[in-house]
Formats: structure tokens, C-alpha cells, sequence
């Protein structure tokens, strides 16, 4: 059998964004959250298929639209890249709705606000135009929290690693500079490859996270190693580490989320802060502190976020049961 994905293809800030315009699977549940549980049980060979090699690549990261789950949303979304179905991406709500937008593929009843249904909630975006393209998008995020702190570790060839935990939409391990970890400037990217896969193990065995709300949200997924921002505008640089060998070119959306939200905690960002992540390539997210809110029984935050985005090209994917690699793969 041969299946044809028709796809937009672009980045935010810098990180792949593949918004797959056919070829969605009709998905089971009253909400996004238990959709994309039924994705991941028996559909996710499509997630494979297109984020993997030989159609895709480590960073690669994609999304569909579906139609809303809620009544006043304009779509729902499900985010599908190396490293699963993400319960949500900042990057690439931020990429989705660009190329949605100047591709007629989403049509919000306001054009300057979109409204979406996602995994881990209801997600607000506040679209800036320049004539017939979309400028930049500030996304609403989910409510955001601190999830454990002074998390220790012992990391074979570092040595001990103290961190804090957070949640911005996945769970972030958040490495500050320490004695056995120098900061971003000392820290090659071979260094953030290597040493990721073994911290995210042990990090996951030192603490078990689930989300209050949501059960199906579990485990530390991404890693953010933190350092001092190069940028004048910043006011800190970052590298997140996911999937196998990905590290996010753009700033992270839930991983600026999961920062701000463990900042916040400790009292250095308030309501009304602004707080601009810069990437590893230099590209900048621009967050703020919307609010404070709680999540079950923990103080959280109301983070926004907004960032740019570029369409690269259109493009039409087969996948053929012919192919021995029909269903991608992965290098270790």
C-alpha cells in the first residue's frame, strides 16, 4: 500500500516544522489529550514514518489540525516529532499556526487570535501580521510549574549533577552551571549528545513525574542545559536535548516555559516579566509571566511566548509497504 502525506515544510527560529495537511488519521476521544493516547496505540508507524530518516532527521518535529474538541476553539492540534507525541510543543504551535494561517489551512474566526484544542490543554495565540504573512505568533501557554528541586545525580565521566525538574508542557530536567557542568560556553555540542541520554536515565530513575492533572504525562522527556545569554537582549542562552540525538534550534517554547515557571518559584520572575531566551544559534524567544495559577495542590504560572516562523517549501511524502524502510529509522 502506498499512503501520500501532503506537508508544509518550515522552521521556527531556526527548528524543522512539517505541517502534514493530509493523511491524519481519524483518532478516538472526547479530548486531545485521550486522542493523542490513541495515536501513540496505533497509529504512531505515521509519526515514524514522516519524522524519522530517510523523510526525516533528528530534529525533525511536525503537527496536524484536527477540528476542535471544544466548542469555542478554532482547531485542535496534535504534535508528532523523534520523540513522540508531545503533549505540547512551543515551537511548534508557533510554526503550525504560521503556515496554517498563510496557507488557508486554518481559518480562525478572528484572524488575529487562534484559539487551539492541544494534548495538554487549551492554547490561546495572538497572531501579528505584515500584509499577507504572519510576522510572529505569542502563544498562551498551559499552566507551567516547579516539579522537584535539588534533583542529584552522579553522571559517569561529570560527576555529580544537582538540578531542578519543571513542567512547561513536557518535563524538563534544567541544568544550571555547577562545578562538574561549566555553562554553555564550555560545554560542546558533542558534550550535550553525549552526556543527555545518560542524565535523562538517571533523572528519570531519581524522580518520578506525572503531571497532577493528567496521568498520561509522565517522565522527564527533554533536558535544557542552561548559560549565560550572548545576546544584549537575552537574558539567558539555552540548549535543549530530545529524542535520541536532537537538540532544539529555536529556544524552546515549553522549555522557556519550564524556565520561566522554575524562576519564578524561586521568586526572580513575577506577573508582568519579561524574560527573552536565546538558542544555541542565536535566535530568540520572547516570554513573559502572564499570571500565577495552581495546578492541583502546586503553585504554577501562566507563561506566553512568541516567536517567528518560515515556510520553506511544499511537500508531498509517499510511504510504500514496499520500502523495507517504510516506517523510518533512526541511528543510535
Amino acid at each position: 500500500m502506498r499512503q501520500i502525506f501532503e506537508c508544509i515544510d518550515g522552521h521556527t527560529c531556526g527548528n524543522p516544522v512539517r505541517l502534514i495537511t493530509s493523511g491524519a488519521p481519524d483518532l478516538a476521544g472526547a479530548t486531545m489529550s485521550e486522542k493523542r493516547m490513541d495515536f501513540i496505540r496505533h497509529h504512531d508507524w505515521i509519526r515514524t514514518a514522516l519524522m524519522f530518516e530517510p523523510r526525516g532527521h533528528d530534529m525533525m518535529s511536525g503537527a496536524f489540525f484536527y477540528p476542535p474538541c471544544t466548542p469555542d476553539a478554532d482547531a485542535a492540534i496534535l504534535f508528532v516529532e523523534t520523540s513522540g507525541c508531545l503533549p505540547m510543543c512551543g515551537h511548534g504551535t508557533i510554526g503550525a499556526i504560521t503556515l496554517g494561517l498563510e496557507n488557508g489551512q486554518l481559518v480562525p474566526r478572528d484572524r488575529n487570535q487562534v484559539l487551539l484544542d492541544a494534548p495538554a490543554g487549551r492554547i490561546r495565540a495572538e497572531i501579528e501580521w505584515d500584509g499577507e504573512f504572519v510576522a510572529s505568533v505569542r502563544i498562551f501557554n498551559i499552566p507551567s510549574y516547579l516539579a522537584a528541586t535539588n534533583v542529584r545525580i552522579e553522571c559517569p565521566g561529570l560527576g555529580e549533577l544537582v538540578f531542578d525538574i519543571a513542567y512547561g508542557g513536557n518535563f524538563y530536567a534544567i541544568i544550571e552551571p555547577q562545578p562538574n557542568y561549566p555553562g554553555l560556553d564550555a560545554f560542546s555540542v558533542s558534550d550535550i549528545l553525549r552526556f543527555s541520554p545518560v542524565v535523562r536515565e538517571l533523572a528519570n530513575a531519581a524522580v518520578s513525574c506525572v503531571h497532577p492533572l493528567d496521568p498520561n504525562v509522565r517522565g522527564v522527556s527533554h533536558l535544557l542545559w542552561t548559560g549565560p545569554a550572548i545576546n544584549p537582549q537575552a537574558h539567558a542562552r539555552n540548549a535543549v536535548f530530545y529524542g535520541q540525538r536532537a537538540i532544539d534550534r529555536s529556544p524552546c517554547g515549553t522549555g522557556t516555559s519550564a524556565r520561566m515557571a522554575q524562576l519564578a518559584a524561586r521568586g526572580g520572575l513575577k506577573p508582568g516579566d519579561d524574560f527573552v531566551h536565546e538558542s544555541l544559534i542565536g535566535s530568540l524567544f520572547h516570554g513573559r509571566v502572564e499570571s500565577t495559577t495552581r495546578v492541583g495542590s502546586l503553585p504554577a504560572i501562566c507563561p506566553s511566548i512568541r516567536g517567528w516562523a518560515r515556510q520553506t517549501g511544499i511537500n508531498r511524502i509517499q510511504v510504500d509497504d514496499r520500502d523495507p524502510f517504510c516506517h523510518g529509522f533512526l541511528l543510535a
